[in-house]
């Protein structure tokens, strides 16, 4: 499997944990005290770590990988918008306006355009 894949692969599946860690516990308001929320959300986000960690370590060009620091970066908040919103529609069950659509388009822009020329070690 090519790095840059393996990379973005670790990185939908951190984002996939993080999100969820974020934001459910915002469905489980009534049932959830504050202090329950934060203690289950922060074990949510250790595998988010766990994930997160080595995607930036395969990926990054310090390690052999094809990406310089400010693009995995972009890369990860493009993954986490898409993330989000699946999410948001799914579990939440709240749809995105048209201006977060407008949003999240320019932030792909962002990572069609962080991606062009050659990384700088």
């Amino acid at each position: 499997m090519p790095i840059w894949l393996r990379t973005v692969l670790l990185l939908v599946g951190s984002n996939i944990f993080m999100t969820t860690a974020w934001y459910y516990h915002l469905k489980q308001r009534q049932a959830w005290p504050l202090l329950v929320a934060i203690g289950v959300s922060w074990l949510i986000a250790l595998p988010e770590y766990c994930l997160q960690v080595p995607a930036n370590r395969i990926g990054h060009v310090g390690g052999g990988g094809p990406f310089t620091a400010p693009q995995l970066k972009i890369i990860q908040e493009a993954i986490t918008l898409t993330v989000f919103a699946v999410f948001s529609i799914v579990v939440l069950r709240e749809k995105p306006r048209p201006q977060d659509y407008a949003a999240f388009g320019l932030i792909l822009a962002a990572v069609v355009v962080a991606s062009t020329g050659s990384p700088r070690p």
